[in-house]
C-alpha cells in the first residue's frame, strides 16, 4: 500500500495485522515497519523560503496636457469626417429619390399622351 501512495491504508492495515500474531515481537517489528503517516517526525533542517520575486508591473499610461490636446483634436477630427460621409449619403439618397419621382412624373404625362392620342 506504500508503494500506491497509500501510507494511512498500510498502517490501517498492518495495525490489524499487529493486533491478530501472537508474538509481541513480531506485532512490535510490523508497528515499526508501518508507522503512523499522521505523526510528524522534526526535519533536520528546513530552508529558507525562497524570496518572492515580485510580477513585473505593466507601464502606466500617463496623460500629459500635450496629449490630451492630441487625443481630442483626434477625437474631433474623425466625428467630423464620419459626419461628413453620413451627410454626403443621405445627400445622394435625397437626389436619388428625387430623379425617380421627376422619371415617374415624366412617364406618367407621356402614357397619358399617349391614351389621349388615341
Amino acid at each position: 500500500m506504500t508503494t500506491a501512495n497509500r501510507p494511512y491504508l498500510a498502517h490501517l492495515l498492518a495495525e490489524e495485522a499487529a493486533r491478530r500474531t501472537t508474538d509481541p515481537a513480531t506485532a512490535a517489528g510490523i508497528r515499526a515497519s508501518y508507522p503512523d503517516p499522521t505523526t510528524v517526525t522534526p526535519a533536520a533542517s528546513t530552508p529558507p523560503p525562497a524570496p518572492a520575486v515580485p510580477a513585473p508591473s505593466r507601464p502606466t499610461v500617463q496623460l500629459t496636457p500635450g496629449t490630451a490636446l492630441a487625443l481630442i483634436g483626434g477625437g474631433t477630427a474623425v466625428v467630423l469626417v464620419v459626419g461628413a460621409v453620413l451627410v454626403s449619403l443621405l445627400l445622394a439618397v435625397a437626389v436619388t429619390g428625387v430623379s425617380i419621382a421627376v422619371v415617374a412624373v415624366v412617364l406618367r404625362l407621356l402614357v397619358n399622351d399617349l391614351h389621349k392620342g388615341r
